[in-house]
């Protein structure tokens, strides 16, 4: 099916939601890549403050997931789109008119808060108004997804070239647009029962926490997250030490990525559903992910930068196309292991634990890297990314021939 007309299928806060997405990732991918440019250049920042600023926003989002997630299942998933729209647009604001650290930390926080709102939620609401096209639908959402990443940075290089705070202003119109469109268009959705919302905060992490099928598979998904987020980390790292700059090397690499992404996510998902079940498809898709170091890994230090390089796109494709595997099947997943309750106090807590993962990988990857060219093995951080590939394949194998991916009725 065609990406317009398997759009039009779905209900209007569904297709609603996937353009928001779009432009969610426009708005903050046309800004976010130049942040660290601007502070160190006409801010005139230390490294120091600089690493304080990104790291800020990072944690402000990932380590709070679960708590923007709690906030959509108990005040509905509308107000807590709304109100992380609203957020990111004061953010962003606030990052192109103040020049001092308190207020671009604090600019930074609200930034990265306003995701943990609006993240959650999204996914949430998408799930329940697919209904049984949960797959399809996040398939499609993916492709608006990618399509942001892809836009976004485009932009921003355009209006960077004027006055970097230019983009922010931009980025925050952006969000403003986005949230008059949420209040006007986006409808409200019934959450919890009367007897839910009796409730405490405490009794639904309790069931979150002692949802063992959810957490093993939240664990166990860690390892494909961190191969993922390698387009972000060894990827350009290996760019740079080929080229020196690595900057057009970087650029291909991003275009060949989200180009897969975009044209290929809706044919891969249905030849993949055609052939196995979801918990058989996150297991070939990871095992895509794992293949996908083995081009750097045969090509490291060998044979050339131009092979080298090829090399390099060669694994930004499989990554593309494990990610575009992956992706419908496991936030469909975690839907059906919540049993459709609490979904986005779910995904919040799996955005937590998937986010630490991430931080800890790129740590353990980063450093491994600088010291294994170092030591003359520059093969060996391209070695480890396809060992974990393999050891999180083999713990979805093991949870799928358990038949704990199966969610019971």
């Amino acid at each position: 099916m065609k990406p317009l007309t398997e759009f039009r299928s779905f209900d209007r806060p569904s297709r609603l939601l996937m353009v928001n997405q779009f432009t969610i990732n426009v708005g903050f991918y046309m800004l976010m890549p130049y942040l660290a440019g601007y502070l160190a250049g006409p801010l005139g920042l230390a490294g120091w403050a600089i690493g304080l600023v990104l790291g800020v926003r990072n944690f402000s989002q990932q380590g709070m997931f679960l708590l923007g997630g709690t906030l959509a299942d108990r005040f509905g998933y509308k107000p807590l789109i709304v109100a992380g729209c609203v957020l990111r647009t004061g953010g962003f604001l606030l990052l192109g008119l103040v020049d001092t650290l308190p207020a671009l930390i604090a600019a930074s926080a609200a930034t990265g808060f306003a995701g943990a709102l609006f993240n959650p939620a999204v996914r949430a609401y998408l799930a329940a108004d697919a209904g049984s096209r949960r797959v399809e639908a996040f398939a499609l959402f993916n492709v608006f997804y990618q399509g942001g990443i892809l836009l976004g940075p485009l932009v921003g290089l355009a209006l960077t070239a004027f006055d970097f705070r230019l983009t922010c202003l931009a980025a925050a119109a952006v969000f403003a647009a986005l949230t008059v469109l949420q209040i006007r268009a986006l409808p409200a959705r019934a959450i919890r029962s009367p007897a839910e919302e009796r409730r405490s905060v405490l009794h639904d992490w309790r069931t979150v926490l002692t949802n063992r099928p959810f957490l093993l598979f939240a664990l166990v998904m860690v390892g494909s997250n961190v191969l993922t987020f390698q387009v972000y980390l060894a990827l350009p790292l290996q760019a740079k030490a080929i080229t020196g700059s690595g900057t057009a090397l970087v650029t291909a690499l991003f275009v060949v990525s989200g180009a897969i992404a975009i044209a290929g996510q809706l044919r891969v998902t249905a030849w993949f559903r055609r052939r196995w079940a979801p918990g058989r498809c996150l297991v070939v898709g990871t095992t895509l992910l794992s293949a996908a170091f083995v081009p750097p890994l045969l090509a490291a230090g060998r044979t050339g930068p131009g092979w080298e390089a090829a090399a390099l796109l060669l694994a930004a494709a499989l990554l593309a196309l494990g990610t575009a595997a992956i992706f419908p099947f496991e936030m469909d997943t975690i839907v059906g292991l919540s049993g459709e309750r609490l979904v986005a106090t779910h995904y919040g807590f799996y955005n937590t634990v998937v986010g630490i993962g991430i931080m800890l990988g790129n740590l353990f990857t980063g450093s491994v890297f600088d010291l294994a060219r170092a030591a003359g093995y520059p093969w060996l951080p391209w070695a480890g990314l396809v060992v974990v590939g393999v050891l999180c394949g083999a713990g979805l194998f093991a949870l799928d021939h358990r038949r704990v991916l199966t969610p019971v009725p």
